[in-house]
């Protein structure tokens, strides 16, 4: 009678972990990316791409190294998922060693895809974010055992944010671009979707299977990059160029040999964002146009970040993030369950 218990227990135990993230319940978020998912890990780092001053966290008890009045996008994923109100930085000075699995963020403010982009910044490239994220399996080996850090690591869902900073400070802000040969936006753009593909790569080579791939925001109508009052639309069809590559490549990667069992599931930055923006009102926004600080029009901040779609030049508020995470939790809930 003992032995069949004891065979029952460890056949409920592998079906649970099989069936875990299909059933929607997913063990763990690990964000990956640039400052729409950073929870602090530009906080150590030599460079002026900081989050952890004033006015940055001042709907929090004290700014933490987030880009914006409050929590980010990771955040809120991670809540949405229903797997915690807030997602720590991995280089945090000290992280509980029961956050390892429920999952960290390896996201710096300022990076790119592009080799160049975080070089230039001093963050964190994606090759370091691939090795802090193979330091964090090991960290989790020795918290949970490696049977069940494999299982959380495959289970997780793998938020990835690439692309906004090389389209907006690498491609249209330097002359990067065209020191490397005058690229094309066609041609910068497929580059782009390429090595966002190699990241994703060498993620899934550590383990990582369900990946929810974030596209860019709608660069052409963020508050630094508007002329006069209206969107820059050119910067917004090259957001949109680099977006639907983006997309064809999580509807084919899946297919194919190198990504075998992984699932992926297209983010819509783009479009949620702009709706928003288009119909801010209806959202319980006052502000679409102009950010609630860090900038010569808002040198004193706001009094009330939520009536706000941007805090600053380019970070949306966490009620944008929140607005537009209703629909997007969903799509990722769907697509790797």
């Amino acid at each position: 009678m003992c032995r069949k218990k004891i065979l029952v227990l460890v056949l409920f135990s592998i079906y649970f972990l099989s069936t875990e993230a299909a059933n929607g319940s997913f063990p763990a978020l690990l964000a990956f990316g640039d400052s729409i998912l950073d929870t602090g890990n530009n906080n150590f780092l030599l460079t002026l791409m900081k989050g952890n001053i004033w006015p940055y966290g001042r709907s929090m008890v004290i700014p933490t190294g987030r880009f914006g009045n409050g929590r980010v996008f990771s955040d809120i994923v991670a809540e949405g998922l229903g797997i915690k109100k807030q997602l720590p930085a991995y280089r945090k000075l000290f992280n509980p060693p029961n956050e390892f699995k429920t999952g960290v963020c390896f996201a710096s403010g300022g990076a790119g895809v592009d080799p160049i982009t975080s070089k230039m910044l001093r963050v964190l490239t994606p090759k370091d974010q691939v090795n802090d994220f193979r330091k964090y399996i090991m960290r989790l080996k020795v918290v949970a055992g490696p049977a069940r850090a494999n299982q959380i690591v495959k289970n997780a869902v793998i938020l990835v944010s690439q692309g906004n900073n090389d389209l907006g400070i690498t491609f249209f802000s330097t002359p990067s671009a065209a020191v490397r040969g005058m690229m094309l936006p066609t041609i910068y753009t497929t580059k782009l979707a390429n090595w966002n593909k190699q990241f994703m790569k060498s993620l899934y080579d550590q383990g990582a299977r369900k990946f929810a791939v974030m596209g860019v925001i709608p660069l052409g109508c963020l508050p630094m990059t508007r002329i006069v009052s209206f969107c820059n639309l050119f910067a917004n069809r090259v957001a949109e160029m680099y977006n639907g590559k983006l997309r064809s490549g999580v509807k084919s990667w899946g297919s194919e040999a190198g990504f075998r069992g992984a699932k992926f599931v297209y983010v819509d930055m783009f479009n949620t964002l702009m709706d928003v923006i288009n119909n801010h009102r209806r959202y319980g926004f006052t502000q679409e146009k102009n950010a609630c600080c860090c900038m010569i029009t808002a040198v004193i901040p706001c009094r009330n970040p939520d009536k706000y779609v941007f805090y600053d030049f380019v970070h949306p508020t966490e009620k944008a993030y929140k607005t537009i995470a209703l629909k997007l939790v969903g799509d990722i809930k769907r697509g790797l369950a």
